[in-house]
């Protein structure tokens, strides 16, 4: 509605995943690389969790993308609600199976056929679950029996469990430790810090044809950060709605007061906001320490990283994604623990 307004090209901040649209901070780069890297090299189970809103999903479609220029073919379930019978027909319609028998040993039969002939052709089959924490423990045990398919040195199905935190408390149950055990590579998605949702602004705002500066102030930023905690999802609801307001009120900027409306619409607690000493660069609003929640308002913590092996060949696959995804880095630089950073426009 205010896009013609603003001149752009699209909505910039709509809640639907959009690869064009996937802003690479270092830790989402760390997971859509290091899921790639699991994968291409056959490490057999991988999981990505993270907490609502944190754009898992966003995420993973771009990983299919990048995957799919990689020689590796992939049977993604995005609604995992479902019997273990469904399940693995599922699996097999979206490898490109037309007919599916009914008894499971056919399936299963036809599908270790499948995986053996595809990797005689230098392909790598991956299973890709969205939302796994909604996954049934028996289901997961299914799962688990999949990863058996292999081969005298790797394995055949590559399986990516993507899911909200409760994902891991469904591992930690004694019934599913045989899983948890043959886990190779886990990452993790956090909240963005105040730095990173102003990069993450800027970015939707470029993608969707906004010249710069973008028309949030300062102030804005820094309420838009406070109140949203960080989670992509409410930066998205916040800003959206803060610039059909601007629109309703024919104005091309938008202060504080427009975030701490658009807040109100959408019931979202908005805590006072105080002034502090001025940085160099101008003044922010930033909430009083007696008025932040420190578990609401702390910096997002690092990425786990519990393996960095994958390092090596990191920057290659990002390259190919940011041909894909158009983005381009402003720089890079190398950590203490060797892994590569990305500071994006």
């Amino acid at each position: 509605m205010y896009e013609n307004f603003f001149a752009l090209t699209k909505a910039p901040f709509s809640l639907v995943p959009d690869p064009d649209c996937i802003h690479l901070t270092p830790q989402h780069a760390d997971a859509i690389s290091g899921m790639a890297f699991g994968v291409l090299e056959r490490k057999g189970y991988l999981v990505m969790t993270a907490e609502a809103g944190l754009g898992k999903t966003t995420a993973l479609r771009g990983l299919s993308r990048l995957l799919a220029e990689s020689k590796v073919e992939s049977s993604v379930i995005f609604a995992p609600t479902l019997t273990p019978s469904e399940f693995l027909e599922m699996a097999m319609l979206n490898f490109g199976f037309k007919e599916v028998p009914a008894s499971k040993a056919q399936r299963l039969k036809l599908l270790e056929e499948f995986l053996l002939r595809s990797d005689a052709e230098g392909k790598v089959m991956a299973l890709i679950v969205d939302e796994a924490h909604q996954l049934s423990p028996g289901l997961l045990e299914e799962i688990r029996l999949l990863g058996n398919f292999e081969t005298a040195d790797r394995k055949l199905l590559q399986i990516v469990l993507v899911g909200q935190d409760q994902l891991n408390d469904q591992l930690n149950l004694p019934q599913l430790w045989q899983l948890k055990q043959r886990i190779t590579l886990r990452m993790s998605l956090h909240r963005l810090d105040r730095q990173s949702v102003e990069e993450y602004i800027k970015f939707r705002w470029g993608k969707a044809g906004g010249s710069e500066p973008v028309p949030f102030t300062t102030a804005a930023l820094d309420a838009i950060a406070s109140w949203s905690n960080g989670i992509p999802r409410l930066i998205n609801v916040i800003c959206d709605n803060a610039l059909l307001i601007a629109f309703s009120d024919t104005t091309d900027t938008v202060d504080i007061d427009l975030v701490r409306d658009a807040c109100a619409e959408l019931s979202l607690p908005t805590p006072p906001l105080t002034r502090q000493t001025p940085p160099l660069d101008g003044p922010r609003l930033v909430p009083s320490p007696a008025e932040r929640a420190p578990a609401e308002l702390a910096d997002a913590p690092k990425p786990e990283l519990v393996a960095n092996e994958w390092a090596s060949s990191r920057p290659s696959l990002l390259k190919r994604w940011r041909q894909l995804s158009g983005s381009q880095p402003r720089q890079t630089t190398r950590s203490r623990t060797g892994i590569l950073s990305l500071n994006q426009p």
